[in-house]
């Protein structure tokens, strides 16, 4: 009976790896394909569109653009996150758990209503900058990565040590820039990688506040697809996952893949 439970699990775990590897293995076979248009299987050998990636301008300043935004997202996120979730962890809050379900909500919501209800808010009604309300979106979706990572780390860190550079004469404030910041930065960098990977290939609330002047890489791809089909798109994705694939492995090198779970 055990057996037989193990195969069956075996066997829905193969179909389920099946159905994730698969269309990325063509997407990545069809970036080398010959053809004008994206096909598969593929009757020629060549690089060239990779090259062409680096010759579409708005590719180019799309990925620029998305590096800044997701940099500063992440950024933004964790000096958000790091003050909250320590205030949250050492201190007896009222309602605490109001908070924390608060700073979570935005991974419960879907995405595309939170970029409408942001570009109705600030685009529309408060005015604000394009660039700065797709700042705000991609903080938001950062901020529960932050909060549950850095809640994981804040709770594995030892109280006794904090107790103790205060008997040594260090200030609170001093004490957390050198004791606990210390002690919990695997679980920082490992909430900036998320962050940085969350918001780098979100869509939704891209679409909602992109423009003239705010040229994204998501949308870019989008808009080339709208007159292209050819298998540029399928080497920009592959050079995506490249990136996203870096920094994974730096993460499991440096942190170990469970601490982004």
């Amino acid at each position: 009976m055990l057996k037989s439970k193990i195969r069956f699990s075996s066997v829905i775990g193969f179909i389920v790896l099946l159905l994730l590897i698969l269309p990325l293995m063509i997407v990545i076979i069809t970036s080398f394909g010959t053809e004008t248009a994206i096909s598969f299987p593929i009757k020629g050998f060549t690089l060239n569109w990779y090259h062409n990636v680096f010759q579409q301008p708005d590719f180019v300043d799309g990925m620029k653009m998305s590096f800044i935004v997701a940099i500063l997202a992440a950024a933004i996120a964790l000096l958000i996150g790091i003050p909250a979730v320590y205030a949250l962890t050492h201190f007896q809050i009222h309602h605490k758990s109001w908070f924390q379900n608060i700073f979570l909500s935005p991974a419960l919501i879907p995405e595309i209503v939170i970029g409408f209800a942001l570009y109705q808010t600030l685009v529309i009604s408060f005015g604000l900058p394009l660039f700065l309300s797709l700042l705000v979106g991609h903080c938001l979706l950062c901020l529960p990565y932050v909060i549950r990572l850095l809640t994981a780390g804040m709770m594995d860190f030892d109280n006794r040590i904090e107790e103790a550079a205060w008997m040594v004469g260090y200030n609170k404030f001093v004490t957390f820039f050198k004791v606990v910041i210390p002690n919990i930065k695997q679980s920082i960098l490992a909430a900036f990688i998320l962050s940085f990977i969350t918001s780098f290939n979100n869509i939704p609330i891209t679409l909602f506040m992109n423009g003239p002047s705010l040229n994204m890489l998501p949308t870019s791809i989008l808009n080339y697809l709208e007159n292209n089909y050819d298998p540029t798109v399928s080497a920009v994705s592959v050079i995506l996952m490249l990136i996203t694939a870096a920094l994974m492995m730096i993460a499991e090198k440096y942190l170990g893949l469970n601490k982004l779970t």
